[in-house]
């Protein structure tokens, strides 16, 4: 059995695992349940426009990352985590009986805000959940585990969208929707219940409350190391192109493919799988070391396929060579992404773990946010969806270069894994 499933069966992973799984899903169920409530029921909520509300709430939703991630990962560096992660579990119980209750009474500003603490609560537990990992795992463990939360990160996203999106489109789904998230909520404070004493990494650590002078300074910090800098920039580049293309899905199988919402969630279930594929497939192609050869070889797959995209996106129909595309940029994107996870947790200072994770995590946001305004200056200049993905594609080059130019040991890396 391969050595990441084998962790699977061990308490030092099994209800993080669990724990970091419930809560994935759970953001995602109730953000789009409230957002497809906001835009198809929108009468029975607010007033405000439907293309405003589909814009302005997911935004709402990453804001707290740029506002606590700094002062998250000083309390993560600070405190034991395994009480941390039951506290943030806690926090979650009652914010979705504060949701539910914003649900059930049809009240906007309280989801609203529901949505921004839910956001909040995912900023706390970021660094924590990849700074839990190197405190129980071997090196040669990283990549596989790393491949791991990969996997169930994207498959938690992919099931609570369509769970989310069957209980918005479903009129009179609200006590049903606030029952569900509240369920979700308490299964994952109980297998947090499980998870293994993890001793803080600075205990004497004196947290400065500012978040902007401590975002800089978390920012500095991490810059002063090419390595982790080069990753964390190469960990927000996936995110970037990965918002960019799944931004763009639904209006790309209504208008382009002719299709209506089952074609919309076709594509993120490829998009979805093929990266927990690729993610869980870097375990074998590594050998049990963090193989960052590995990053350029993803990023070339998923410029190639991205260029593939663009051109059977022509034809207007959802073909299988379409669909492959999608999944085949997917599983490239888990090839790239996870030995960029584990090469931070195996090279960041042990005091600084949570703190440089945190700093990825700004930096992630900032990208989304990045990936937003730059689709719509492509719309402005005249050009669709399709050319959008070819542009976007493309840039994975100059992210590869980028990469090799200002640390040749990606390039080394992986003519040594090719031979």
């Amino acid at each position: 059995m391969s050595q990441q499933f084998k962790l699977i069966r061990e308490k030092r992973f099994l209800p993080f695992f669990c724990t970091q799984f419930l809560g994935a899903l759970n953001d995602n169920v109730f953000k789009t349940a409230f957002i497809t409530m906001a835009v198809f029921h929108k009468a029975d909520l607010t007033n405000v426009n439907g293309a405003v509300l589909a814009t302005l709430l997911p935004g709402i939703f990453i804001l707290p990352f740029f506002l606590f991630s700094a002062t998250a990962g000083q309390i993560a560096d600070k405190c034991e985590k395994s009480q941390l992660i039951r506290f943030v579990k806690i926090f979650e119980v009652l914010l979705m009986l504060f949701a539910a209750l914003g649900f059930v009474l049809h009240v906007f500003w309280l989801l609203v805000l529901a949505l921004f603490m839910m956001g909040m609560h995912s900023t706390l537990f970021g660094p924590l959940k990849y700074a839990y990992l190197p405190q129980h795992l071997a090196e040669s463990e990283l990549v596989g585990a790393n491949g791991m939360v990969e996997m169930g990160t994207f498959v938690a996203i992919l099931l609570g969208q369509i769970i989310g999106a069957g209980l918005g489109m479903y009129q009179g789904s609200e006590l049903l929707t606030g029952l569900c998230i509240l369920s979700f909520a308490l299964l994952g404070y109980y297998t947090s219940k499980q998870i293994p004493n993890s001793p803080a990494a600075e205990p004497g650590l004196k947290i400065n409350w500012n978040p902007i002078t401590e975002t800089g300074r978390n920012i500095a910090f991490v810059r002063k190391s090419q390595a982790i800098w080069l990753a964390i920039i190469g960990i927000s580049w996936f995110w970037f192109y990965g918002a960019t293309l799944l931004a763009q899905f639904p209006v790309f199988a209504k208008e382009f493919l002719h299709g209506d919402e089952s074609v919309f969630i076709l594509l993120l279930a490829l998009f979805s799988v093929g990266v927990g594929i690729g993610s869980l497939m870097c375990e074998k192609l590594s050998k049990g070391i963090v193989e960052i050869g590995l990053v350029p070889l993803g990023a070339m797959g998923m410029m190639a396929f991205g260029v593939d995209l663009y051109t059977t996106s022509a034809s207007g129909v959802a073909d299988w060579r379409l669909l492959m595309d999608i999944a085949l940029i997917g599983l490239f994107g888990g090839v790239y992404i996870v030995p960029l996870y584990a090469l931070i947790q195996s090279r960041a200072q042990k005091t600084h773990q949570s703190r440089v994770i945190a700093a990825n995590n700004i930096l992630n946001a900032f990208f989304m946010v990045i990936s937003a305004v730059f689709a719509m200056l492509i719309f402005q200049l005249g050009l669709n969806i399709p050319q959008l993905f070819l542009i976007t594609s493309l840039m994975n080059a100059l992210m590869i270069i980028y990469l090799c130019s200002r640390q040749p040991e990606y390039f080394s890396r992986m003519k040594s894994w090719r031979l």
